[in-house]
């Protein structure tokens, strides 16, 4: 009998257990069970929710609860615990409950809404291992984490655990705050370096969790910025609630990013109402970047204004004001926050470039593993088959640094990927841009632009459902990141969903009007599969000949021809054919990863430009099933010698 396989996924899990059950039931059966219930409703589903964990079971003392993300996962168990324990301040000590909670980060089977595997079984264990109002972490789940937590992780061994034949690091999350970020350089004399170093040593061979108070800065490090609470000028606590909420959004919303720490809330708030200089609060919460704002309600209007400034040098990088009408409150506040972290943080952001302009003031020996990543991403955006190439080495030179460096793969995928669209060795490119994306999304799950590129590589292949998946992930992701809508704005048609694809061009456009000359492909392809010619047209004046593609060139043309502009059409066509000589109509509809819709619109616009319309026989050869134009067929069909 044939074993269908099983459905797997990678997840973060959580175990949760009530320390003392049995005896607390015993003494107090009704109350035990009642103060369970109402720490259910206050406060665990609450934050389980909230972090998008799921509730696989629940058992009585305990919860085994699912999350996509590890971060989300480790954050949710942090608050419980911190919010169970403030409840327990004032109760006697018999009625206290108190949970012991492990957390893993493993590929697990998904049978019938349950989960089961080495992963829930590590999880399991490590919730056993935990103290009383503690959390222990696995080493899997760890190295997912690093810079993405306001909590520091004590390293606390390896243990061999029940029916797990491998040992398991373990690692204590400290729940009492954070861990300064000292170096060698700051935290020693000059003197005493040559004494540190040996202790340091002493520390890394011997003094378990304590290596990291020596730790020097890491190569790979990446701006931070702190966003401090917006002033409310308007004074009524309508006001002050909106600045809250949107100095929380804006938070939120560049935590989505990657490539920045970003300072928790409970970090900045302590700053809310002061008159502050800002390089003194960048120099306490150890920031590169600040960013700080203010709201007024003028006669039913709100004014909100937000400036980003370098800590460094006290520079005011950046700086907007917004006038909008008071009656919704929570769409002005979705909309300003969306804007600034798209215009901070999102591809070619503020900050990114201000990285960037560093990085190049660099000697060569000086950079770092985000310096290459800054200068090989600026390459990349200037769509040249020398500029990839180039981004390609210095990317090399970044994940050769730092293999574990998510986001120097991902880059790397669209490099690859470009090339293949110039016709570079594209059989060669497009493996090496899948292979990189799929190592991305294996560093790090959360990361929204590594599902996006894992998406874009399986639409590659063809396989356009898990595409799809690996798309609609990176969205619920970051729903508000306009270089995810962007990606997914140049493949919606590849899922037939032309129209929604010209639909998030025209929101994402909205979140950040001043979009980089490299999104304009995804937006004109998008436009043109939605049969909006005109605006196709208008993206692709965004670039230069030499910026296109193969599919550049033919989305170009047969624009030109579905508005009837036939000279410009066919003129754009030989300008392709000089580049593409063998480009055929039945060429391009016989790849392989084309769906119906964008199969369809080549079909209907190519012939009207000029396109040549058959392949030729040996191209035709290589295919199982080839797609043929009735011209062809019937081409093929005439007896010898008839015109």
């Amino acid at each position: 009998m044939i074993v269908p396989p099983l459905n797997r996924k990678l997840l973060a899990i959580l175990a949760a257990d009530m320390v003392g059950y049995s005896k607390a039931m015993e003494i107090d059966e009704a109350g035990t069970i009642g103060r369970l219930r109402a720490i259910r409703a206050d406060v665990t589903d609450t934050a389980i929710a909230l972090h998008h964990g799921r509730i696989v079971k629940l058992l009585g003392d305990g919860a085994l609860v699912v999350f996509d993300s590890v971060v989300d996962a480790v954050i949710c168990a942090a608050e419980i615990q911190k919010a169970v324990a403030a409840r327990n301040a004032g109760m006697p000590e018999p009625q206290r409950i108190v949970f012991r909670i492990g957390i893993n980060l493993g590929d697990v089977a998904l049978v019938d809404d349950d989960v089961y595997g080495d992963g829930v079984n590590v999880a399991a264990r490590l919730q056993q291992l935990a103290e009383p109002g503690g959390v222990l972490i696995s080493g899997t789940a760890f190295d997912h984490l690093q810079g993405k937590l306001d909590w520091s992780l004590d390293f606390a061994g390896e243990q061999q655990v029940k029916n797990i034949s491998r040992p398991v690091r373990m690692y204590r999350l400290r729940l009492d705050g954070k861990r300064p970020r000292w170096t060698l350089r700051k935290a020693i004399p000059r003197w005493t370096r040559t004494a540190a170093a040996a202790i340091v040593l002493f520390a890394l061979l011997g003094g378990g969790g304590t290596w990291w108070f020596f730790q020097p800065a890491p190569l790979g490090a990446k701006p931070s910025i702190a966003v401090l609470p917006f002033n409310n000028y308007g004074g009524d606590e309508a006001t002050g609630r909106l600045a809250d909420g949107l100095t929380e959004d804006i938070i939120t919303d560049l935590a989505q990013f990657p490539e920045l720490d970003v300072v928790a809330r409970n970090s900045t708030q302590a700053y809310k109402g002061k008159s502050l200089d800002v390089r003194q609060v960048a120099s306490a919460l150890d920031v590169g970047y600040v960013l700080e704002g203010s709201i007024q309600r003028l006669a039913g209007r709100l004014r909100i204004t937000a400036q980003l400034i370098d800590a460094k040098t006290g520079n005011h990088l950046w700086s907007e004001r917004w006038d909008r009408p008071a009656e919704d409150v929570f769409a002005v506040q979705t909309e300003i926050a969306e804007q600034v972290t798209n215009r901070l943080g999102n591809g070619v952001g503020l900050i990114q470039g201000a990285g960037r302009a560093a990085a190049k003031r660099k000697r060569p020996d000086n950079l770092t593993v985000y310096d290459y990543y800054l200068l090989g991403t600026e390459r990349i955006e200037k769509i040249t088959v020398a500029d990839e190439e180039e981004a390609i080495t210095l990317l090399n030179l970044a994940v050769e640094l730092d293999p574990g460096f998510a986001r120097a793969w991902v880059e790397l995928y669209h490099a690859h990927n470009i090339l293949a669209g110039f016709g570079i060795n594209p059989e060669s490119e497009i493996k090496a841009a899948a292979d990189v994306a799929e190592r991305a999304v294996r560093l790090d799950p959360s990361d929204a632009e590594a599902h996006a590129v894992f998406g874009m590589s399986l639409k590659d292949k063809g396989d356009n459902a898990r595409a799809k998946v690996e798309l609609d992930t990176a969205l619920r992701l970051a729903p508000g990141s306009a270089e995810i809508l962007t990606f997914y704005s140049g493949f919606a048609a590849g899922f037939d969903e032309p129209e929604r694809g010209a639909q998030l061009v025209d929101q994402v456009i909205r979140l950040d009007p001043n979009y980089p000359m490299w999104a304009t492909g995804f937006y004109s392809t998008a436009y043109f599969m939605a049969g909006h010619y005109e605006d196709a047209l208008k993206m692709l004046e965004r670039k230069t000949p030499d910026n296109y593609g193969k599919w550049g060139w033919v989305v170009r043309s047969s624009s030109f021809a579905a508005l009837g502009r036939i000279d410009e059409a066919n003129a754009s066509v030989r300008e392709t054919l000089k580049r593409y000589p063998d480009l055929t109509v039945e060429g391009m509809v016989n790849d392989f990863s084309l769906s119906k819709t964008e199969r369809g619109r080549f079909i209907e616009t190519m012939p009207l430009a000029g396109f040549p319309l058959c392949a030729k026989p040996e191209a035709l050869a290589e295919l199982a099933k080839p797609v043929r134009l009735p011209e062809c067929e019937t081409r093929e069909a005439q007896p010898l010698g008839q015109p």
